[in-house]
């Protein structure tokens, strides 16, 4: 009897794991599940004022990443906000930068700048300094501004609950660039 009813439970077993859905190989659907997508707000202007706007970002969060993000400026539905970046546009520099030259002495064209040419985000222990080259030029403090607030506001989204370091801004002269951040908004 105890033979018969395992006899019967496994066909009844198999019948139930199967259940009429065909199997199916690997489907390529994006990346894997992450969760919670960083956002991090960049600064940009409208009527000389600061306003915050959230941008969804690849971890992990820093400032170096959030310059990235300020530096591409505001997208077209941004810009018909009448929303503007004081910074300049990696692609539109005026003169392209060099690549570095070939090892075997052979020249290479010039490329677009990135916002890698123009800023360096150094963190050292107590601050955080953003480094303008002189391809970046002279700033007004509006733009020094867009620069502090948004390294201010990657900080709080990559240490939550931490005090932001301080931010400072280097012009390509070496000298402080004017700009507090104290214009800085939530959104």
């Amino acid at each position: 009897m105890v033979r018969r009813a395992v006899l019967l439970a496994v066909p009844a077993l198999c019948a139930l794991a199967s259940c009429g859905i065909p199997t199916t190989g690997v489907v390529e659907a994006g990346g894997p599940a992450g969760g919670v997508v960083p956002t991090i707000r960049v600064y940009f202007v409208a009527d000389d004022t600061l306003v915050a706007i959230p941008r969804r970002t690849a971890a992990p969060v820093d400032v170096e990443s959030a310059m990235e993000v300020l530096f591409q400026g505001p997208t077209g539905s941004e810009r018909a906000k009448r929303l503007a970046t004081l910074l300049p546009r990696p692609g539109l520099l005026p003169t392209a930068v060099p690549a570095p030259s070939a090892t075997d002495g052979a020249l290479e064209a010039p490329r677009e700048a990135v916002a890698a040419d123009l800023v360096e985000v150094v963190a050292r222990g107590d601050r955080v300094s953003i480094e303008l080259s002189p391809a970046v030029g002279e700033l007004p403090g509006l733009a020094v501004d867009q620069l502090v607030c948004t390294a201010l506001g990657a900080q709080r989204v990559a240490v939550p609950g931490a005090e932001p370091l301080p931010v400072t801004v280097t012009g390509p002269d070496g000298r402080p660039a004017k700009g507090t951040g104290a214009s800085c908004s939530d959104g």
